[in-house]
């Protein structure tokens, strides 16, 4: 199945969230006809449907399009891939980086790849913990490796503007299987997510 990346709007859904947002608008106290947020309630329908597309993208689909056969068993890891999502519980962002590993067993993707799942999933309404899972999984069944080790570092919006507002907070998730269940090869990939190598 052929990948495609394209930003495109509903125009059904995108009417009905306008409708919506002008209510919201109103029920703030706010009046959605003043000069300046006139646009807003558009704006605001093409700036959902864009950060939740994930819906529409296929994790599985991405990996499938650039998978090659290949006879390495060494670790291959893409750090540092910023992120931003969707906490589901408050409609505020988290934003912050995955760190993604696995060993191949036959099978290797474009490294590109890597990352656009990690799109797929964070463009979505979400929670950190289902997310690093989601990505550990999609990159497991679809190419079958020997491990897959996979860190998500993230600040929330929900902790820093309300509640709590603890704005230097940062939580850390992480999920591992196969080989990265062994102490010596997850050491070895939290050290080198750790190092500054470049």
């Amino acid at each position: 199945m052929a990948y495609e990346k394209k930003e495109s709007y509903d125009p059904d859904v995108t009417r009905q969230l306008v409708e919506h947002y002008q209510q919201t608008l109103s029920l703030l106290g706010e009046d959605p006809e003043r000069e300046g947020l006139i646009k807003t309630p558009e704006r605001m329908a093409k700036a959902m449907q864009y950060i939740t597309q994930g819906y529409q993208l296929d994790a599985k689909a991405i990996l499938e399009s650039a998978k090659f056969h290949e006879d390495v068993s060494e670790m291959i890891v893409v750090k540092d891939i910023e992120l931003y999502s969707m906490c589901e519980h408050h409609l505020l962002p988290f934003f912050g980086k995955a760190h993604v590993a696995y060993i191949p067993n036959g099978y290797i993707t474009g490294l590109s790849k890597i990352a656009r799942v990690v799109d797929v999933y964070a463009k979505r309404l979400q929670v950190q913990e289902r997310l690093t899972t989601q990505i550990l999984q999609a990159i497991k069944e679809t190419l079958n490796p020997l491990g897959v080790a996979v860190v998500v570092e993230a600040s929330h919006l929900c902790m820093m503007m309300r509640g709590v507002q603890k704005q230097n907070s940062v939580t850390t998730t992480s999920a591992f299987w196969g080989e990265f269940e062994r102490n010596e090869t997850r050491s070895e990939f939290l050290k080198l997510i750790s190092s500054s190598l470049h």
